[in-house]
């Protein structure tokens, strides 16, 4: 039983046929190169501010190595929580309504295998995050991927939803502001959603990690909507408005079964958070509002010279309203989403990746990042602008 079939004939068939990350292989390729200007992977350039990962280090210092409650430090809760209610205007109860999780990732794993079953459909709108689909086949449920469109901004309508929505309908799926396409949604965009969840009886798992980085706008979560807190697990972490990606930390919350529920999973399979993690998250929560106003300001400007820059290419691009991602339409070249990716790479050292990384309607466009200095940002248009040049 040596030889590769028979090992992968082991394997959980719904593991076996889920694809890896269209993300991470493209950046294998990329890994091999060297001179690389990277607009690919979604991750702060800035290092974590000083004051929070001081307060890691004065935490081991102390000597604070142990486990935590399977919720996590009430300190950190109680700080969760009121970081929450000044943003929706929505309390919970740190005792039993928020839960501490290893990065968003994580809670959206315990979210969607707490509630689905076998033969569960899950609504959920693409382009978006490569984890949604995988995580609903691992839970044994049916993604149902509604395609949503550049000449909509990106946006989920209630009218997509109605054509998609079926009796065997358990949960929907949002992430706004959206990765890849950094669209957001008005407050009436999210009140038609809302209306629709509560007609069709339907749980909403609600993806804000970007909710800091909006910035032409408020913005407005399906939290803060009468009706929708008793049916909504929101998610949020510390990754990208902090820059603590290394730190892993993210939190949700929820009604207290709906939290027991998950808490369930968490104490079987990751049992908590890092202390020291967690120690940093609750400075982080304390005192980081001018970093937070400090990267968001250059967000901005980034998103604005690249935005601009691929305008004057003739390279269509939804301009982002949040985020860190520019969405931008290649297909007028001839070639699909990773030739065009693979090409540019190739030819000018540039790596974005593909739209089709995000689901079937990404095809024809390239996601670039603008989490990188603006220098490197502008020396990358100036390659991307020589490369449609020759074409």
């Amino acid at each position: 039983m040596n030889d590769s079939k028979s090992l992968r004939s082991k394997i959980a068939k719904t593991v076996r046929d889920i694809p890896r990350s269209g993300i991470r292989d493209f950046f294998e390729i990329v890994s091999s190169r060297e001179d690389v200007i990277s607009l690919g992977i979604g991750e702060p350039d800035f290092a974590t501010p000083w004051h929070i990962r001081e307060a890691a280090s004065l935490a081991l210092d102390r000597g604070m190595t142990s486990y935590t409650s399977n919720m996590g430090l009430l300190s950190l809760r109680r700080g969760i929580a009121q970081y929450v209610e000044k943003k929706t205007g929505i309390g919970y109860r740190p005792e039993d309504e928020v839960l501490v999780t290893v990065g968003v990732s994580e809670g959206l794993d315990l979210a969607v295998r707490a509630l689905v079953e076998p033969g569960d459909e899950v609504l959920y709108h693409e382009p978006s995050y490569v984890s949604y689909n995988p995580l609903i086949q691992f839970a044994y449920g049916v993604p149902v991927a509604i395609q949503t469109k550049k000449e909509n901004g990106f946006r989920l309508t209630r009218q997509d939803l109605e054509e998609n929505v079926s009796d065997k309908t358990k949960v929907l799926l949002l992430n706004y502001p959206n990765n890849p396409t950094g669209a957001t949604l008005s407050k009436e965009d999210v009140e038609d959603i809302a209306a629709f969840a509560i007609e069709h009886d339907l749980i909403v798992l609600t993806d804000e990690i970007y909710d800091e980085l909006t910035y032409d706008k408020e913005h407005f979560s399906i939290i803060s909507l009468p009706g929708m807190r008793e049916r909504t697990i929101y998610l949020h972490g510390f990754s990208k408005a902090w820059a603590m990606t290394g730190f892993r930390m993210g939190f949700t919350c929820a009604p207290p079964e709906l939290t027991e529920a998950m808490m369930k999973i968490h104490q079987y399979t990751m049992l908590c958070a890092p202390i020291l993690s967690q120690e940093a998250s609750v400075e982080a929560l304390k005192n980081a509002e001018a970093d937070i106003a400090y990267m968001k300001a250059e967000y901005k400007k980034r998103r604005n010279y690249i935005h601009a820059s691929f305008e004057e290419m003739g390279i269509p691009c939804i301009y982002p309203d949040g985020a860190f991602y520019a969405f931008a339409d290649v297909s007028k070249f001839g070639m699909t989403s990773k030739e065009f990716a693979l090409k540019l790479l190739d030819e000018q050292n540039v790596a974005c990746v593909p739209g089709t990384a995000f689901g079937a309607c990404g095809e024809g466009f390239i996601r670039c990042s603008y989490a990188t200095s603006l220098d490197e940002i502008k020396e990358a248009m100036v390659r991307i602008a020589r490369f449609i040049e020759k074409l």
